[in-house]
């Protein structure tokens, strides 16, 4: 612990500027928020078929990466961003990038990079532009829509995780009643929980779906179909994670790289949200050039691993103010012990095994979270659609979204949630907001 302290006044001599913290409460404090912080990071490559060792491997390298870009300055930490899931769906699965699950995966870490690279050429532009230029290119309503969109896309794979191909047989029943059973109690925990129930309630659900689906094929009740333990067998005690290197395709690149964009705007209000709990303006001082430098970096670090986009938490504001520790040495400790965790193949093996009716069933939850989360920022920045330029901005970029629309060519193309994100953004720049009318 002595040498841990000793490399965190080298790297890090910002942290100085927070309270010191004994070895005792740095582990404590550090655990807890790599188990908050984690919760969703796994979810993201069980739902994606990435390897979920990998996924907390570059989480942990992500956020001191981070750490590294902000001075050690900013409390946070980095993890698998939920926006690019239906991107990577996309393309992870998809014959048409690669013969192999791992042909596939390193296409959609070119993509990854690319998302990376938004982020790093934004951080430039706001090094010598300011914020100001985020607001114009981005308005509220471009904002609010593309998050919608982005949980709109996610709405068919949280249902089909539960139910599959529909054949009304055993299996499809129980799916439900497991699925059905975890939604009603993700509700009432992330409703009515309090302190680290509420923080932790995903977790918590697919945990409990977990041991009740176990139980019931245990004894016989339920489909052996529900839960696959071999997965468990497979994996060493201690391995290396399954990383896969990047190629880079042009179409996935396409399918990708887009959702960035929206990504970059969630990344200015969690910064903005961070300083307000640390009592801290971010933005000024490190900057936020350098906290989205640092995103970015982190994110092609991913990519290049073979991991999920990496991205600020908000669920990491909650637990800062929930605790009132607000020295970054405990978030880099959380790191530590993502990328320690990362190597516990049994570990990995246990939550490579969640039963995807579990998972489904927390996922309705979740993706309808996310698109009333874009809701609550057009009601907020109270977005007139009295007004006929936001009415039909958002009709494009809802319609060109969900539609499957696919514009480019055979080596080069937009779609999905990329497309309209973008068709939203050009059309705000042709539209002037002042010369609209109603």
């Amino acid at each position: 612990m002595n040498i841990f302290s000793k490399i965190n006044q080298v790297l890090f001599p910002a942290s100085k500027e927070y309270p010191t913290l004994g070895a005792g409460k740095t582990i404590t404090l550090g655990l807890q928020h790599a188990f908050a912080m984690s919760c969703a990071t796994i979810l993201v490559p069980l739902l994606t078929g990435l390897d979920v060792g990998v996924a907390l491997c570059c989480a942990g390298i992500g956020t001191l990466i981070f750490h590294l870009c902000t001075k050690g300055r900013v409390p946070a930490f980095l993890g698998s961003s939920f926006a690019f899931i239906a991107a990577l769906c996309a393309v992870i699965g998809n014959e048409a990038y690669g013969a192999t699950k791992d042909e596939q995966i390193a296409a959609a870490m070119g993509g990854i990079i690319a998302a990376g690279l938004i982020y790093v050429i934004i951080s430039v532009v706001i090094r010598f532009c300011g914020k100001k230029f985020i607001d114009k290119l981005f308005p509220p309503v471009v904002r609010g829509v593309g998050v919608t969109l982005i949980g709109l896309n996610l709405a068919s794979s949280a249902i089909n995780n539960i139910q599959g191909s529909v054949d009304f047989g055993p299996t499809y029943y129980w799916s439900w009643l497991i699925g059905g059973a975890v939604c009603v109690l993700t509700v009432l925990l992330s409703s009515y929980g309090k302190g680290a129930v509420k923080m932790a309630s995903i977790v918590i659900c697919l945990v409990a779906g977990y041991v009740v689906t176990l139980i019931l094929v245990s004894t016989g009740l339920a489909p052996a179909e529900l839960l696959d333990m071999s997965k468990v067998a497979a994996h060493d005690w201690i391995e290396l994670p399954h990383f896969v290197f990047p190629t880079f395709n042009l179409r996935a690149i396409g399918v990708i790289a887009p959702i960035a964009i929206v990504t970059c705007v969630e990344h200015v209000g969690d910064i903005y949200a961070n300083g307000a709990v640390v009592g801290k303006d971010f933005t000024a001082d490190p900057g936020l050039h350098r906290t989205m430098l640092g995103d970015g970096l982190a994110t092609i670090a991913a990519g290049f691993l073979g991991g999920p986009a990496n991205t600020t938490y908000s669920e990491n504001t909650a637990v800062l103010a929930a605790t009132g520790n607000y020295n970054p040495t405990s978030l880099r400790m959380a790191a530590v012990f993502a990328i320690i965790a990362s190597f516990l193949g049994k570990v990995v093996g246990v939550v490579e095994t969640v039963p995807t009716c579990v998972l489904g069933g927390a996922c309705i939850v979740l993706y309808g979270m996310i698109s009333s989360v874009g809701l609550r920022t057009l009601v907020e920045n109270q977005v007139d659609f009295k007004q006929n330029r936001n009415l039909c901005l958002a009709a494009v970029m809802l319609v060109l979204a969900i539609g499957g629309a696919v514009i480019g060519t055979e080596n080069f193309s937009l779609s999905g949630i990329g497309l309209g994100i973008i068709a939203g953004i050009i059309l705000n720049l042709l539209m002037p907001e002042g010369k609209a009318q109603e």
